[in-house]
């Protein structure tokens, strides 16, 4: 008996970069989901401007907000909002939802390579 196997790396490689990137906007959209709900909020301006952005071709992934103040909004730890709101809006997410992000790339590498 004899056993044939085709190995096919590149193309296992290429499954697993697509993956990686799908895997990357879903931990970047809940990133701008769980920092929209700290963003100080007036009139909505600058939860609006909210963004994420994935490179495919250096599987790097981006959240950020696009306003001219958004971030001294981030930084300055001095000013008061309104309650649940806060500075550090992006920074608190980023740390405290880590793992789930993480988790999001893995399932997709995991569903494309089995």
């Amino acid at each position: 008996m004899t056993l044939k196997m085709r190995l096919r790396l590149t193309q296992a490689r290429k499954g697993a970069e697509a993956a990686t990137a799908r895997g990357l906007g879903k931990a970047a959209e809940h990133l701008l989901g769980e920092s929209r709900q700290e963003v100080p909020l007036e009139e909505g301006t600058l939860s609006r401007s909210g963004t994420s952005v994935v490179d495919r071709s250096d599987l790097n992934a981006a959240v950020y907000y696009d306003t001219v103040y958004a971030v001294r909004q981030h930084e300055e730890l001095t000013w008061r909002h309104d309650a649940g709101r806060k500075a550090k809006y992006l920074e608190d997410p980023l740390n405290r939802e880590q793992q789930t992000m993480l988790a999001l790339v893995a399932a997709e590498v995991r569903r494309a390579l089995t």
